[in-house]
């Protein structure tokens, strides 16, 4: 039995028998507790209210409310809890803007059940739930990025030239250890130039560090700012 508090987990799908599933699987771990179920994304917001999840397990593509218009709702409330599409597709476009909107990574439906449970507890730590790799890709396919500069973009502009530095660490995918070898730092100093981060640019999340960087032209798709 573990000795923290289990993760709470809400499971939001349109069809039973994915919800069931995921159920089955997640209740088979000590340290993960599935709080509630939903078939739409506005039953998803209801459920969220009531039951404050640590991670929700989102369909992207659902009736009344799909996946990527409930993310954006629920960031915008101010929601703590953090979202995992699910979708069948690794690039589809829906992925990107539910990125975007906030979301902290995405699962294919057909996930091995031992990444399921460690995508969970990873969305549960904060952190991003999706290679820098396939971001790119997402971002290539989908996002008419802006032409590769050398200033800085105005978007960016509130950031000071340290908080530039580990914004473009973090957009490549680096976790905060690496973040804090590569720049002589404290991991603790790193997590606190990392919530400043978000907090000055208004983002949810790494995974929305990486979407603006490559938005802005800051960062482009096989090249980096060293």
């Amino acid at each position: 039995m573990s000795s923290s508090p289990a993760i709470r987990v809400l499971i939001c799908d349109d069809q039973e028998l994915v919800r069931a599933g995921f159920r089955l699987i997640l209740d088979l771990e000590d340290d993960i507790e599935v709080v509630a179920e939903a078939a739409d994304g506005g039953e998803c917001l209801r459920q969220v209210a009531s039951h404050a999840p640590h991670v929700v397990l989102m369909d992207i593509r659902m009736p009344v409310m799909d996946g990527v218009e409930a993310t954006r709702k629920l960031v915008a409330a101010g929601s703590a809890s953090h979202v995992l599409m699910l979708t069948t597709f690794d690039l589809d476009e829906l992925v990107y803007f539910a990125m975007a909107a906030g979301a902290s990574g995405f699962l294919l439906k057909d996930v091995p059940r031992d990444q399921l449970v460690g995508a969970i507890r990873m969305a549960a730590r904060g952190d991003a739930v999706l290679s820098p790799t396939l971001t790119r890709r997402l971002v290539e396919r989908f996002v008419a990025a802006p032409p590769p500069r050398t200033g800085i973009p105005t978007a960016l502009a509130a950031l000071t030239g340290r908080e530039l530095e580990v914004f473009a660490l973090v957009a490549a995918g680096k976790s905060n250890a690496e973040i804090a070898a590569t720049l002589f730092l404290g991991e603790a100093t790193v997590k606190t130039h990392v919530a400043r981060i978000l907090t000055k640019l208004d983002l949810h999340d790494r995974v929305q560090v990486v979407v603006l960087a490559y938005e802005t032209g800051y960062l482009q798709p096989g090249r980096s700012r060293e």
